[in-house]
This record gives structure tokens, sequence and C-alpha cells, in this order.
């Protein structure tokens, strides 16, 4: 495998359930009480492979803005 096909994952799971929430990016970084950035968010959609600290993060940032308990596996395949 190269490094740039360990690095990219495909689409991941987390931009379906922002379209089913009609959330954006901006709309994660509002609801962090963390930093996060729209790169991180931007990143986690097109599947770049994240730390798992970027990745709780994101979670807890679409927990907040969803309103809703999802986990670390509904978000990521990796």
């Amino acid at each position: 495998m190269t490094e740039a096909s360990q690095l990219n994952q495909g689409e991941q799971p987390i931009a379906r359930l922002l379209a089913e929430h009609a959330l954006r990016p901006a709309d994660l970084v509002a609801a962090s009480t963390e930093h996060i950035t729209f790169k991180m968010v931007t990143r986690a959609c097109k599947g770049r492979r994240l730390t798992p600290h970027v990745q709780a993060k994101i979670l807890r940032a679409l927990n907040q803005a969803a309103g809703k308990e999802y986990g670390r596996a509904d978000l990521f395949t990796y």
C-alpha cells in the first residue's frame, strides 16, 4: 500500500450523518467547546485518517450539534 492510500479511507459515515441532520462543518465548529477547525471536519468527511483525539473532538461536536449520542464507530469506518 502506498502512504496516500493508508491515509485516505474514502467518504465516511459522518458525511451522511451531517446531511441527515442538515448540518455543515461550520455548525460543528460552532457547537464545539473544544478547538476544532473546518479543515478537521472536512478531512473527517472525506476519509482522511485522523488521530483518535481529533476523532473524539469531532464526535463530541456532532453529538452536541445533532442532539443525539453517536459512537465513534457510527462516524468512522477505520
